[in-house]
């Protein structure tokens, strides 16, 4: 199992809003005779892939599968798993966790029953559901997964009294960060980011998949020269903007697209909260296109209010062995919570990442 979990990794950036899922099969003497994983969104799924490294296909007598989330019984962008799993005469299929699909929730497994074989989960479930934690939370709460980075140096700065928070953490986390761009579907920033750090947002520092990006731009002024939005990038911008008069009508964005190089991207439009854009509305909206995680880098402003609303679930901050001694604070706690108010994160954990610390938590 802990080798189908490290193969179900593989998929991470590429399998979109369908699981990681990795499967290997030992024969009945123990000899792992094939392994795979969901390689692709809208290909086959690891036990396929698995079952098509089997040279000999009578090694599959009374072999034991084990795969990193239950077997798939309904028809999707491919065949259900578990019933081409039943054409064969397996002895038994462990399954690390059931499938939160309501599509499937433990019929898989009951089918493979049904055929006589063994079936059994809860094998390293832990670590499993750890890996598929944003598929698990679209399947609770249809809407995307919320990742909150921060970078800050020790005495809690994110930026100078400039403005400038370039370089703050140091170059092996920058590279982990660059690692989760390509694994989450998409990331977000607020305005004051945009218009002072002017970022890509692009993976550079290691090799994969380029994610959507999204700008909170609430009064939807940002100027249209930024690197978001005319950087040839192979997929659109999303600005998001409480102000209707700048949200174009298709018409107006076809004529756009003939005359400019520069925006080429989606606007959608929420309504006003205090004077701000409805993070809220944002999110489900974006998750509505099909995005099923936000990594957020952001400033002070939206994490702070990110916070507030209740919409981060899970917590990266990046700690620098470095003083600044003034600037903007990463977390404007009075605008978090009343001061009277703890939150407490769960399931923390703590790693040096070159000469940072990295702090995980969970909300």
């Amino acid at each position: 199992m802990r080798r189908a979990l490290r193969l179900a990794e593989k998929g991470k950036g590429y399998v979109g809003s369908n699981p990681l899922v990795g499967c290997t099969i030992y024969s009945r003497n123990g000899d792992l005779i094939g392994e795979g994983y969901h390689e692709r969104y809208g290909q086959s799924h690891a036990e396929i892939n698995a079952l098509k490294k089997v040279k000999d296909r009578s090694d599959l007598i009374d072999a034991t599968v084990y795969v990193t989330l239950e077997p798939c019984s309904h028809h999707g962008k491919t065949p259900p798993c578990a019933e081409e799993l039943a054409r064969y005469p397996l002895k038994r299929v462990v399954a690390a966790m059931k499938d939160p699909n309501p599509k499937v929730d433990g019929k898989g497994l009951a089918l493979l029953k049904s055929k006589g074989m063994a079936v059994s989960t809860g094998l390293l479930e832990e670590e499993a559901r750890r890996l598929n934690e944003v598929f698990i939370h679209n399947m609770r709460f249809g809407k995307p997964y919320v990742i909150l980075k921060i970078a800050q140096t020790l005495d809690g700065y994110v930026a100078a009294p400039d403005g400038d928070s370039r370089w703050i953490s140091g170059a092996d986390s920058r590279k982990k960060v660059h690692a989760w761009r390509s694994e989450y579907d998409a990331v977000m920033i607020g305005r004051n980011t945009a218009l002072i750090d002017n970022p890509k947002l692009t993976v550079r520092l290691v090799e994969g998949r380029q994610p959507r990006r999204i700008v909170i731009d609430g009064p939807g002024t940002l100027p249209e020269d930024l690197h978001l939005f005319r950087d040839l990038h192979e997929d659109k911008t999303i600005r998001i903007t409480h102000n209707a008069a700048v949200v174009p009508d298709k018409m107006d964005s076809a004529l756009n697209m003939l005359q400019t190089n520069y925006f080429r991207g989606e606007t959608i439009l929420v309504s006003e909260l205090n004077g701000h854009s409805n993070l809220e509305q944002a999110i489900q909206k974006v998750g509505q296109l099909g995005i099923s995680s936000i990594l957020v880098e952001a400033g002070s402003s939206l994490a702070t209010a990110l916070i507030r609303e209740n919409l981060v679930d899970k917590i990266h901050v990046f700690i620098a062995p470095k003083i600044l001694g003034g600037g903007t604070r990463s977390i404007l706690g009075a605008g978090v919570r009343k001061m009277s108010e703890i939150i407490c994160l769960k399931s923390v954990c703590w790693e040096q990442i070159g000469d940072d610390y990295l702090f995980t938590g969970y909300f």
